[in-house]
């Protein structure tokens, strides 16, 4: 973990791309406590500041993830271009509720508020990659790359 740290300068201006890169290194997606605990140290900051900066945003995770995050947006361009159905499809094709990581650990679904492409609605992001205009079978065919890729 210091690796990571070292990386940036002890200031506090820092901690998004520390946070990043910690759980970006973490094969389950997620902050584990020893990195958050890193982290207060090397920034000299209490560990309640870290864990709440962690917890104000939603793209961090205390929790262990799959290998690849699949974020379906809920704003309302998306919700009528058919958001609803799609989270619907979603989670029945990969068999998993919203939150929960499919059974062979590739998969974590979950809902965001906004991923800013608003012209291209639906949309999802799997990882960092948007998918945009978005039916059932080319969210699948998305999924599905993913998954090739993993091989």
């Amino acid at each position: 973990m210091k690796r990571w740290l070292e990386r940036y300068p002890a200031s506090r201006e820092h901690i998004l791309d520390m946070l990043h890169d910690l759980q970006d290194a973490e094969p389950r997606n997620y902050l584990r406590p020893e990195a958050l605990r890193a982290v207060a140290e090397y920034l000299s900051m209490p560990l309640s500041d870290v864990v709440s900066t962690a917890t104000f945003y939603s793209m961090y995770s205390l929790e262990p993830r799959g290998r690849h995050i699949i974020r379906l947006c809920e704003s309302p361009p998306c919700q009528l271009m058919g958001a609803e159905s799609l989270l619907d499809a979603l989670t029945d094709y990969l068999r998993v509720e919203v939150g929960r990581t499919t059974e062979d650990g590739a998969f974590t679904v979950e809902t965001t508020s906004c991923l800013g492409v608003c012209g291209v609605a639906p949309a999802m992001m799997i990882d960092a990659e948007v998918h945009g205009n978005l039916t059932k079978e080319r969210m699948i065919e998305a999924i599905e790359a993913v998954r090739r890729s993993d091989d």
